[in-house]
């Protein structure tokens, strides 16, 4: 992680970080941005026909990767149509019906079309369906031991499910589910029911839906989990799943939740929405999390222990998509021009979370980096807010300002009976911007238009306005005044630096202070990073962790208890440096850290047996057992930003391993696409030289079709 000047109005040096919704765990990727691009003809469609409610009986199949099931929509014709279009994505139909009555239909394999048998008022039709879902349905790992989750967002609901791909048409989904009676299977709503199948080891699970919402959240999540509940002051049943194996992992995992629940009844001003709210981890989910109704899923990295935690707190991501069960899910924007009604106001509330957490402080921080990411993404990034083509960082960070711009000018209490209205007026609806503006002029005089144009429609930051509202923070502007002083020598604030470093000023003061220290002589500076480390702040001791690059003798022995601080990233880094810098100890440092595993996705586990397989006559009799274990890890077993790190270490260690290539053209066809890209760029690099392309050719023909397919188009 570089740290470099960045011009924002006055000269600083600091790390910009974006919230971690934003980025795919380590694979540090944009979020795939969902935009509501509506169709014209379902637009049209939405006037002349509601869709109710839907009562769907599925039977997802994982040997098959497969899903089939009876639905039944009950819905009003309000005038006269032609073709009433279901979206429906390569599916099979029979045994249609409408009103009891059997009535032919088209197929066009993306629609369901409906030409005969509805009339002018109520309707019900049903019909028998199955799917085997290229994507929005995922089949995770093996039959036995793995993991079904749906992603409707970015992809449609429609791969796995008769539905809408128009947000416009809100239906009440009411889903029960067979499936073996070893997993447990979730959906959104109200567990209803559950009963055991005359099959013997199957259950029905039954879930409802009291209002209604888009197809887009509609999920399934089916795994072996267990269950930890609480109830939130206002007696909403709160539930948290992990897998079995993580069950130590519950309270630093959701630590907050209850708080953020209760904080966002408080603060909103309405109650949630839903009967139930559950979050569930997903193995090698797409994103950070996705805000289905009533039931939140997130990516299994955020699954963390109490180190973990330090490193990787899900409490940005849990409060940003329960922030969303009222903007977006609640009420969800007409169309994508509207999109920053939902993930902007996701980010604020999420924000806003934070800081009745962690402080005014740790808030204006957090403010002050989005800041300075879009000052530097607007040189480039034209597009406004109010735009479908807008940047995620727009939609998200750029639409979370300009609600802090409009709250800090109207006031606190103004801004929250503007949302409570807003909330109120819309609720189950779709809205726009001017919906929620209108709200504004009800209980503020302030001008909206302008407000509109300047933050809204037009492209760039507004960095003054944006610095004048951080500026009122006390510690922001200390913060400020510090990072201007990076030219000076370090002779004329040594003081300074002492003084900041002894304080019990909040975090950034000092890590600034070690930034700005990073080319100092060593001997100039020592007195002060023994200071720092003293202070015992993770954050700040990392931030000596990442800038040291050469270690003195005279201070090893103060950088060798940075292997014992509760951060795997700070462990990591120390670790690999001491491993470079002092190959005659490698055999005890080796041996000290031996037991090390760290995140989910085994990162510091590869680390070590990457080092340990390289140091020569370490262990030899267990030389096997580490590779072997680490050729595991690049297996179909692991998620894959693990399977990565492993493929990219034992490589790095033998450029010549066949053993790994077969892992490697297995990624080729996994659903996750940072993983695939991955892979494809490696083999694609690999086979320029003629003896790995014999190697890929001769591994050819023992491939699975759908492997040989892929490898081939790169051979």
């Amino acid at each position: 992680m570089g740290f470099h000047k960045v011009e924002f109005d006055c000269k600083l040096t600091k790390k910009s970080e974006i919230p971690l919704y934003f980025w795919n765990s380590d694979s540090i990727k944009m979020k795939y941005l969902f935009l509501f691009i509506t169709p014209f003809v379902f637009a049209q469609q939405t006037k002349k026909v509601d869709f109710i409610s839907i009562n769907a009986h599925l039977q997802p199949n994982a040997i098959e990767k497969s899903i089939s099931g009876k639905v039944i929509y009950d819905f009003v014709v309000k005038s006269k149509i032609d073709t009433i279009k279901i979206d429906a994505i390569k599916m099979e139909f029979s045994e249609m019906k409408i009103n009891g009555k059997s009535v032919p239909f088209k197929n066009s394999g993306k629609s369901l079309n409906l030409y005969q048998g509805f009339k002018k008022g109520k309707n019900k039709v049903e019909f028998s369906y199955s799917a085997k879902p290229k994507q929005t349905m995922y089949f995770v790992g093996d039959a036995a031991t793995g993991q079904i989750w749906t992603q409707g967002q970015g992809k449609y609901t429609s791969h796995w499910l008769p539905s809408f791909d128009d947000v416009n048409e809100k239906v009440v989904f009411n889903v029960s589910v067979d499936f073996r009676n070893d997993f447990e299977v979730l959906s959104n709503g109200v567990l209803k029911n559950v009963s055991h199948n005359s099959k013997g080891n199957i259950k029905t699970w039954s879930y409802q839906m009291q209002k209604p919402m888009s197809s887009y959240l509609v999920m399934l999540a089916i795994g072996k989990f267990i269950k930890q509940t609480e109830t939130s002051k206002s007696g909403t049943d709160l539930e948290f799943y992990v897998k079995k194996e993580d069950a130590s992992k519950f309270a630093t995992t959701y630590k907050h939740s209850k708080e953020i629940f209760d904080f966002f009844e408080r603060e909103i001003g309405v109650n949630y929405p839903w009967e139930v709210y559950r979050q569930v981890p997903a193995m090698d989910f797409l994103y950070a999390g996705m805000e289905n109704t009533s039931s939140t899923i997130f990516a299994q990295d955020f699954v963390v222990d109490e180190i973990g935690y330090n490193d990787r707190s899900y409490v940005n991501v849990n409060a940003h998509e329960l922030a969303h069960q009222w903007f977006g899910d609640m009420i969800t924007a007409q169309s994508g021009k509207h999109h920053w009604l939902q993930e902007g106001f996701a980010t604020y509330y999420a924000l806003l979370a934070e800081k009745e957490l962690f402080g005014e402080d740790h808030f204006n921080f957090e403010l002050y980096q989005t800041a300075e990411a879009l000052q530097r993404a607007s040189i480039t990034d034209t597009i406004p807010l109010m735009n479908e083509k807008a940047s995620s960082l727009s939609f998200y960070q750029k639409g979370a300002w300009a609600l802090h711009y409009l709250r800090t000018n109207i006031g606190d209490d103004v801004f929250r009976k503007a949302v409570k209205n807003y909330l109120d007026n819309y609720g189950f609806k779709n809205v726009n911007t001017d919906d929620f503006l209108a709200e504004v002029n009800k209980v503020s005089k302030f001008d909206t238009n302008t407000f509109k144009k300047v933050w809204l429609e037009q492209s760039g930051f507004q960095v003054q306005e944006a610095l004048a509202i951080l500026k009122q923070n006390k510690f922001i502007s200390d913060y400020l005044a510090l990072s201007e002083q990076f030219e000076k020598p370090f002779s004329e604030k040594k003081q300074q630096f002492e003084t900041i470093l002894s304080s019990d000023a909040f975090y950034p003061l000092k890590e600034e202070v070690i930034y700005q220290v990073q080319e100092v002589p060593f001997e100039e500076k020592k007195e002060l990073l023994v200071k720092a480390m003293q202070t015992n702040n993770l954050k700040v001791r990392q931030a000596i962790a990442v800038t040291m690059k050469q270690i003195p003798s005279d201070f090893k022995s103060e950088y060798n208890t940075l292997l014992n601080d509760a951060s795997y990233q700070t462990r990591e880094i120390t670790f690999k440096n001491l491993m470079g810098q002092f190959p005659e100890e490698r055999f005890s440092l080796l041996d000290k850290t031996k037991d090390w595993m760290g995140f989910n996705d085994k990162k510091l586990r590869i680390a070590w047996l990457t080092l340990a397989l390289a140091t020569k006559d370490y262990q030899n009799v267990n030389k096997v057992t580490f590779y072997d274990e680490l050729l595991g890890y690049s297996t179909p077993k692991f998620e894959a930003n693990t399977r990565q790190n492993a493929i990219v270490n034992l490589l790095f260690l033998n450029k010549a391993d066949k053993n790994v290539l077969p892992n490697l053209v297995n990624g080729l066809t996994h659903h996750k696409w940072q993983f695939t890209k991955f892979c494809r760029e490696k083999i694609r690099e690999m086979v320029k030289q003629d003896t790995f392309k014999k190697y890929f050719e001769e591994l050819l023909p023992t491939l699975p079709e759908p492997e040989k397919v892929q490898l081939q188009k790169l051979l």
